[in-house]
């Protein structure tokens, strides 16, 4: 069992557990900030210490083990700015993103972004590709985010690193991607039926299986 403090009252759980089912376990009820539980939605933005430290940290409540003397906080929203725009009239530009997020542009290079990531990205990074109106690279680089928003809650400018990338990977899909011929091809044959059969006898197969044959697949290059 460790000691921990769950918005400022003191629990104690067993050290297995992450912070999402230590919660549970000291009798909360999450209805908000729990989404996908796998580390993908984001929704599980936490900020903890550890006692006698001074330092924040950052993570997702659904993927991080809990800890003797752990001071947790949750943030499961932070309001992003999200422009409106439609994808397919706009234009792959740095005018662009000048437009609709000018805000990239105030960056002081303090890197708090990056230091908050749960995911461990380079989000000052990926800002200073899309300030270049570089978006194959912002999109890239920020591929892995799951918009928890805490790069965006720590940002002295304001900046919705989030949406940034969003739009970045978007715009690089829509406009700077090669269109994959052959993904088109494929469409169009699981739309006349062809592999319902092997389908069908996948979806028959136990789980463990199915995610073997899925990384031992052939990919190509």
């Amino acid at each position: 069992m460790v000691t921990i403090y769950l918005f400022g009252k003191k629990y104690s759980v067993p050290g297995e557990l992450t912070i999402m089912t230590a919660m549970e376990y000291a009798g909360y009820k999450l209805v908000r900030g729990c989404g996908c539980r796998n580390g993908f939605c984001g929704a599980c933005a936490t900020i903890y210490r550890i006692e006698g430290d001074r330092e924040l940290h950052f993570c997702l409540a659904c993927q991080t083990q809990v800890q003797e003397g752990m001071v947790i906080a949750t943030m499961p929203f932070f309001p992003l700015i999200k422009q409106v725009y439609d994808i397919e009239t706009v234009t792959p530009s740095q005018q662009l993103m000048m437009q609709l997020y000018p805000e990239v542009y105030k960056c002081i290079g303090c890197n708090a972004c990056t230091k908050a990531c749960t995911q461990g990205l380079s989000v000052m990074q990926y800002i200073a590709y899309a300030q270049r109106g570089d978006f194959k690279k912002c999109a890239e680089e920020s591929f892995d985010c799951v918009m928890c928003g805490v790069c965006s809650s720590r940002c002295p400018a304001g900046i919705s690193h989030p949406q940034v990338a969003m739009l970045a990977r978007r715009l690089n899909g829509k406009y700077l991607t090669p269109e994959a011929a052959h993904l088109n091809d494929r469409v169009e044959e699981i739309g006349d039926g062809k592999f319902e059969e092997l389908l069908s006898a996948l979806m028959e197969k136990p789980l463990d299986e199915i995610k073997e044959l899925y990384h031992h697949r052939d990919i190509e290059q």
